[in-house]
């Protein structure tokens, strides 16, 4: 069995698939929240993940940043890189890197570069561009002549739907759509959002967590047999303390290791002031 990329990146990539319906209703658009776009989505950010299989088996860490490109400007660089560790690295080593460049209120990417070394000697390079006024996605692996792809509106990609999902306007119990590219073609993928919680022992303390889980359908760069849940801190910075995805043997976890915002400091006391609101909801330790 091989722990390349496609072990790691439901973790990551869990915004690529679902269905606008469920009981016959149209769900509407997320719709971002600038309150804590101003904190969570300025750029300087580091999160460095330990990734774990079943039964806590250390096998490799998830390392993202995002950062500002050009001063006062809307114009990011998300950056995504994949290392193998422990035994895994002499079955399967593994380094992979995604890097996408998003601009505007929405943040939808403009570009998308896709780096893999996988094995002794698997190599490939992936990238796309964005025209999101056209409707269109560019896209060209290695030396092949490339594709384009219509998309019929905006869309964001597999990372940057990642990090814009972090920044809506969740509320228990409600779904949004957010527009996603993969496959060769536009999804309306439905954001679900689940009951306030509490999680303790993050990197950033005992803190109240809300749970969102996308819904997969479909392949995509990876394979997968189930859910994906990530859990946000219930404060202006959302930060993804945990992450968690079956696959098909097993599931994979990813937990926050190190965390580093400059306007998001750790805040014990507004998580330890919001107990009353998580009351009625199981606590659980991280690693459970």
């Amino acid at each position: 069995m091989k722990f390349s990329s496609r072990f790691f990146l439901p973790l990551l990539l869990m915004l690529t698939a679902s269905s606008p319906l469920r009981g016959g209703a149209i769900y509407p658009l997320g719709i971002a929240d600038d309150k804590i776009m101003a904190k969570a989505y300025q750029g300087d950010e580091k999160l460095i993940f330990r990734v774990s299989w079943s039964g806590g088996i250390k096998i490799g860490e998830l390392f993202m940043e995002i950062n500002r490109l050009e001063d006062k400007t809307e114009r990011f660089e998300i950056k995504v890189s994949v290392k193998d560790s422990g035994m895994f690295h002499f079955f399967y080593p593994v380094s992979d890197t995604f890097v996408t460049i998003v601009e505007g209120a929405q943040r939808l990417p403009v570009s998308y570069e896709v780096n893999q070394k996988e094995g002794r000697s698997y190599r490939a390079r992936r990238y796309s561009e964005y025209d999101q006024e056209k409707g269109e996605v560019r896209y060209r692996k290695n030396d092949q002549e490339p594709v384009v792809y219509q998309t019929e509106g905006g869309v964001h990609n597999e990372f940057s739907s990642f990090f814009f999902t972090r920044i809506l306007k969740l509320d228990s119990g409600d779904s949004v759509i957010v527009p996603t590219f993969a496959d060769g073609k536009r999804h309306q993928v439905v954001v679900r959002t689940g009951e306030l919680t509490r999680l303790k022992g993050t990197v950033r303390g005992d803190v109240n967590v809300i749970p969102v889980t996308p819904i997969m359908k479909f392949k995509g760069l990876y394979n997968k047999d189930g859910d994906t849940v990530i859990w946000f801190t219930d404060d202006d910075c959302r930060v993804p303390v945990r992450i968690n995805s079956k696959i098909l043997i097993g599931s994979l976890t990813a937990e926050l290791v190190s965390y580093e915002n400059p306007l998001c400091p750790d805040l014990p006391e507004y998580h330890s002031k919001n107990l009353e609101s998580v009351l009625q909801q199981p606590e659980f330790e991280l690693g459970d």
